[in-house]
Formats: C-alpha cells, sequence, structure tokens
C-alpha cells in the first residue's frame, strides 16, 4: 500500500484522537508491514512548555492564557519533526494541526515538497457540543467555561478559514487533497464507520 496522509481537524473535545486512532488501527489491519508516523499538535505543545527554555516559558504563558500559539512556533515544531523523522515509506496522521489560515498554506508547501496527497478528515461539531464535551471529560484546561470559550474562540475565528482552504483545495486540485466532513455529534463508533465509509476503498 503506498503511504498514506491523513490530516484530523475540528473543535476541541471533537474526538480527533479517538478517530486517529481508530484509523491507524484500521490502516495498520490493512497493511501490517507499513510504518505509521502519529504527530498529535496539542501533546507536542505540552511537551514544549515543559523545556526550561525562555521560549518554553513564553508558550507555557500563552498555553496558561488559553490563547492560540503563534504560527511560527506551532510550523518550527511540526517541521522540525518532520525533517527529522519522515522517511517517505509511513503513513503519516496529523492531529490538532493546522489551526489557522496561514499555517494550513505553510503545511501545504509541506505536502508539496514531500510528494503527498492529503485526505482532510473534519469532524464536525457545534459549539455547544464540543463545550458539553469538554466540561465534561473535566481535564485541566478544560477547567470552566471562560476557558473552553476562549478556545472555541479562536478556533471560530482562526481555524475554521483553515478547514475551508483544505475544503476549497480539494474540489480545485483533487490531485493534492481530498476533504471528508464527517458528522462528530454521533457516537465513536458510528463516526468511525462514517470515516471508513467515505475514505473506502482507500484503508
Amino acid at each position: 500500500m503506498s503511504p498514506k496522509t491523513f490530516i484530523l481537524i475540528g473543535r476541541s473535545g471533537c474526538g480527533k484522537g479517538t478517530q486517529g486512532k481508530l484509523l491507524q488501527e484500521k490502516l495498520v489491519a490493512a497493511d501490517p508491514s507499513g510504518r505509521v508516523f502519529y504527530h498529535e499538535m496539542g501533546a507536542r505543545f505540552r511537551e514544549f512548555i515543559q523545556k526550561p527554555s525562555h521560549t518554553s516559558a513564553l508558550s507555557k504563558a500563552v498555553y496558561e492564557r488559553d490563547d492560540r500559539q503563534p504560527d511560527f512556533l506551532a510550523v518550527w515544531i511540526w517541521s522540525d519533526i518532520f525533517v527529522e523523522n519522515l522517511q517517505g515509506d509511513e503513513h503519516l496522521f496529523i492531529d490538532g494541526t493546522p489551526r489557522s489560515l496561514p499555517e494550513a498554506q505553510v503545511l501545504d508547501t509541506a505536502l508539496n515538497f514531500y510528494g503527498r496527497k492529503a485526505k482532510v478528515i473534519f469532524l464536525n461539531v457545534s459549539r455547544d457540543w464540543s463545550k458539553e464535551r469538554l466540561l465534561a471529560r473535566g481535564r485541566f484546561d478544560d477547567a470552566n467555561t471562560e476557558r473552553i470559550n476562549k478556545r472555541l474562540d479562536w478556533f471560530d475565528r482562526d481555524v475554521l478559514p483553515a478547514v475551508e482552504y483544505f475544503k476549497q483545495n480539494a474540489i480545485s486540485q483533487p490531485e493534492k487533497y481530498a476533504f471528508f466532513d464527517i458528522n462528530g455529534e454521533q457516537p465513536i463508533e458510528k463516526v468511525h464507520a462514517d470515516i471508513i465509509d467515505e475514505l473506502s476503498p482507500l484503508v
């Protein structure tokens, strides 16, 4: 099987990580000899802010204010990871990035460079649904509605233009992108089944 590239994007709490892992398992079952590289941006930033550097301290302050991390830092993190780790024959999962239109445009140059066609999976959930799920999971950074609203605000302001960018590129450049708008407000198993149905026979 030729290497596949998946971009999972959606509001906080939409289940990107869960659906990414399920899709990874499905892909590994279909291609047991294939390798997978899974990049989860939120986890990378949580690792980065623990480092003893001036930049990490500034990034931690951004994280604690629930602001969006600057584009240059996000691009540097995933660019460095790609340069150091990609070997060209692995299936690539990109979870939780890009988070802005400029970052999406830079990611496009990276995908071009690596010769990758991306399948963009937009887990589409409403703002209210997302807020309810975040409060229910009770993670530290989901502690109250004020924090959650701030993250949902910058998703609507900054991330949705990136989603639209991929959607339009899938229309104008189908050789480079495929875009799948998935209803995320369903049980986990149904969301997964819908993703597989849309991707079939790709996995």
